[in-house]
Formats: C-alpha cells, structure tokens, sequence
C-alpha cells in the first residue's frame, strides 16, 4: 500500500511509505532525532481500482469516497520534503471515509485544532488548487498515474497548505491535535516531547 501525496508547495508527488500511516488515534512520541515538526491538512481518497495513465474522462472510476487528515513532516530533514516524510506514524489518515457526494454540501466544516486552538479551516465548497475539491483529487489522481501505478487500497493526498511549522509552548511536553469533519472527530491524539 503507497501513500502518494501531492505537495502544495511544488505541485510534485512524493510517496510515504506504509509505516507512517496513523490510523488508530495512538500518540506521537518525538524521538530525540527530531529537532521540530511541521504539519500540512490533506484531502485525501483511497484507491478503489487499479489504474495507469487514467484519463480525467475516467478518474472518477478509481476512488469513490474521501476524508481530511493531517501529514506532519520531520523539520531536521526539510526541504527534502522525501525525507522529512519517512518517519513512523505521521501520515494521520482517518477512516471511515465519507462518501463523495458529501464534498457537494459546500458548508460542510473541517476544522484542526492544537491545544484547543484552530489552527486550520475549511469549508468542503472552499477551492482547492483553484476547482472543486473533487475535481482536484481526480486531476492529482491523473497526474499521478502518468508516473507510477496505483493498486487498490493506495491512499492518494492532497495536500491543502504548505507545511507549517507547529508552534510549542515553551515548557509545555504535549501538544494535543485534535480534527472535526461535520461536526464528528475524526482524530484525536498528543505529540509528546
């Protein structure tokens, strides 16, 4: 299973490797290798039919149903935004998904929040890369896949802002990430310093 990511900041695809997917709401425990963390919301779909070269004709065919999440990226190993991508348990991908036809409400709210502050906002009508968010996740689906295979069961991310760095309060050792999508948590869960 891949976890390819299109970035906001150069339009390029990185892929993440399995082991960074978080799922479960378990706690993120920052390794001593680590001198900060930056985080980017995502939109993201899961791969319903193995495809190459998909036309946007047919995109619509290969994913049917999306979710928000968050990816945080290690800031020792930025720009090289590969290898600040690598480590465990940092690709925050929800399930279960919501079916497509949700990204249709414009008014539905996602919202991310750290130590109880929103952080991030958006709306399902807001634009992404200029279109609809559904037609964004067909265009990165076909840009994709005129590089590399998908299979059934790859998650494929947009992301929605360009990395930013997550802010500490000073002597505080936990930082608590919370997610709202129509009005259900999505995630939940602690970076722990």
């Amino acid at each position: 299973m891949n976890i390819l990511v299109k970035s906001a900041k150069t339009g390029r695809f990185i892929c993440r490797p399995d082991t960074s997917w978080e799922r479960e709401n378990n706690d993120f425990y920052v390794s001593e290798a680590i001198d900060s963390l930056f985080w980017s919301p995502i939109l993201f779909t899961r791969i319903v039919k193995a495809g190459k070269g998909v036309g946007e004709k047919f995109a619509g065919r290969y994913h049917e149903s999306f979710g928000f999440g968050l990816l945080l990226y290690v800031g020792n190993f930025l720009p090289d935004m590969a290898a600040a991508s690598c480590a465990d348990h940092t690709s925050v991908i929800p399930f279960p998904l919501y079916n497509d036809i949700v990204l249709e409400t414009p008014e539905n709210e996602y919202t991310l929040e750290a130590d109880s502050r929103v952080i991030y906002r958006r709306l399902t009508g807001d634009a992404v890369e200029g279109m609809s968010a559904k037609l964004a996740l067909d265009k990165a689906l076909c840009q994709c896949t005129s590089l590399t295979s998908v299979r059934i069961g790859d998650i494929l991310a947009v992301e929605l802002q360009e990395p930013r760095l997550l802010e500490r309060v000073e002597g505080q050792t936990v930082t608590k990430i919370n997610a709202n999508f129509c009005d259900n948590s999505i995630f939940d869960f602690k970076i722990i310093y």
